[in-house]
């Protein structure tokens, strides 16, 4: 994934950056919203888990810090994603799927524990809700942001460049 420019800025018709083709600063808290959007992206694809964070590959964290990512700056485990909305969500919308996929998660983390392994989340019973939920989350947001959302999720390292960037 490459930061380029973008002819057409979303606002005062300055050039941005883009994370794919989503201008970096279309929302206000766009960094806020990339680690959301990172963390739904991981926990919404059971291929991902399977391959990535069952199998132990270096880079990505694990669920736990997926949950960090989704609830760290935001505070979404203490208050609705509505809060946020025209900050680092675009809509109403948006904001209920968050909220809807941060409880089904975060549920699961209190019964389980934050430091339980990845295959206990996945083996868990609500484990295909949760994901259910994020991925409908991920899918809104990654379309409302011009991204392909069936494309891998990038590794930690790449989201820390493109965060700093812009």
């Amino acid at each position: 994934m490459t930061v380029q420019g973008s002819e057409n800025s979303s606002r005062h018709g300055r050039r941005s950056s883009t994370m794919g083709g989503m201008p970096q600063n279309d929302m206000p808290w766009w960094r806020w919203r990339s680690n959301v959007r990172s963390a739904l992206h991981m926990l919404s694809d059971p291929v991902f888990q399977q391959n990535v964070w069952l199998a132990g590959v270096d880079g990505y964290g694990d669920v736990t810090d997926a949950v960090y990512r989704l609830v760290e700056d935001t505070w979404l485990d203490n208050w609705s994603a509505e809060k946020y909305v025209g900050t680092i969500f675009r809509d109403s919308q948006e904001a209920a799927l968050v909220d809807t996929a941060v409880l089904r998660v975060l549920r699961i983390m209190h019964q389980v524990g934050p430091d339980a392994p990845v295959s206990v989340y996945v083996d868990h019973q609500g484990w295909p809700d949760a994901v259910r939920a994020a991925r409908d989350a991920h899918v809104r947001l990654a379309v409302a942001d011009g991204e392909d959302p069936d494309a891998p999720p990038s590794t930690l390292e790449v989201l820390r460049i493109l965060t700093r960037s812009a």
